[in-house]
């Protein structure tokens, strides 16, 4: 049976949002020993129901999607570690990469970084996230069908999303919250030509239902605007430190460039999810977390053998097969997706050395 005792891990994933922990489903099941390092948090995390995800219904909260995710990648045989990582450096003397955590140092061969971002979060007064209080109009505008919303803001986002939000509801103000507008003349014209109001004047409280939903906001000229909710608009924050440090080439929003299959501009390494240019969305993070885990995938493999390579190594040995390591042999043949079923580890063709 293969192994290289040089790295400790095949694929090291930092981050454990949906996009991650999709590519470390991949690579686990495909045969790569994958670790997953996550420090928490992230924008599932924070989701009080779950929206445009088939087969999950919607009384399912981000932490429960997640840890769902997380108990698959395990039971496959990945390795999940709550932790931060604090560098990922290319090695000297091999292909492949250091990645230093708070526990020490891991030899990779290839990096997922799914770190995303954080929405800039406007100042209080403000409503729960998930209750009056919302980041993504793609999930979240069914749910203001009919209801006064609002958006907060005072760049293009802003603007825009008010005038898409009138393809649900007919009551949409921008709150600028005293702040000068910083939209183009152009969108200026386009909000003129729309039913959106502005409201310039600062918010100085907020009122909720007994349920804690928003209903509406209190403003420093004393109005009252009744709102269901709303979506801030103040841009995004992302955690692109380790891209920094690798050097990794940027678009002009901030997102990592990659390309078709998640790779970016340095060999080895993948970025998924809201780390990269594209929805925000989470079929969208778990698409691209696949199309990543298989890249690698055919990048690792070890078969089949080009004929080059057999000229130059010889034809594949016995002891070479199967390529996969002993560990995550073991699990495949215990797990109850496998084709014969579970079967006990100490079974004779459990074993792959018995000959």
């Amino acid at each position: 049976m293969y192994t290289d005792e040089r790295f400790d891990y095949d694929v090291a994933v930092v981050g454990g949002g949906p996009a991650g922990l999709t590519s470390a489903l991949y690579t686990t099941r495909l045969g790569m020993d994958t670790i997953v390092v996550n420090r928490g948090g992230g924008r599932a995390a924070m989701m009080t129901d779950t929206h445009n995800v088939i087969g999950v219904t919607e009384d399912v909260s981000g932490n429960e999607f997640l840890e769902t995710a997380r108990e698959q990648v395990q039971d496959y045989g990945g390795t999940y570690e709550r932790g931060f990582v604090e560098s990922v450096t290319p090695l000297e003397d091999a292909d492949g990469f250091t990645v230093t955590t708070g526990d020490g140092e891991l030899a990779v061969k290839q990096v997922v970084l799914a770190t995303g971002f954080a929405d800039e979060r406007p100042d209080p007064p403000l409503p729960r996230t998930g209750k009056g209080l919302h980041w993504c109009l793609h999930c979240d505008a069914f749910m203001f069908v009919g209801e006064p919303v609002f958006v907060m803001g005072t760049g293009e986002a802003a603007a825009h999303v008010a005038m898409i939000m009138l393809n649900y509801t007919d009551d949409v103000d921008i709150l600028t919250r005293g702040e000068t507008p910083e939209w183009s003349d152009e969108t200026q014209t386009m909000l003129e030509n729309h039913p959106v109001d502005i409201v310039d004047t600062e918010l100085s409280g907020k009122r909720t239902d007994d349920d804690g939903w928003l209903s509406a906001y209190e403003f420093e000229d004393g109005s009252v605007r009744e709102y269901k909710g709303g979506f801030p608009m103040l841009g995004s924050d992302y955690h692109a430190e380790l891209a920094d440090e690798l050097g990794l080439e940027r678009n002009d929003d901030g997102t990592v460039a990659v390309d078709d299959h998640g790779e970016t501009s340095q060999s080895g390494v993948y970025a998924v999810g809201d780390l990269t240019p594209g929805h925000n969305q989470i079929p969208v993070a778990m698409g691209e977390g696949a199309d990543a885990g298989i890249a690698i995938h055919k990048d690792l493999r070890k078969f089949p053998r080009s004929a080059d390579e057999i000229a130059s190594e010889g034809a594949v040995s016995d002891d070479e097969v199967p390529a996969v390591s002993e560990d995550l042999f073991t699990t495949a043949l215990l797990h109850e997706g496998h084709a014969a079923g579970p079967r006990s580890a100490d079974a004779p063709e459990a074993r792959a050395d018995d000959d």
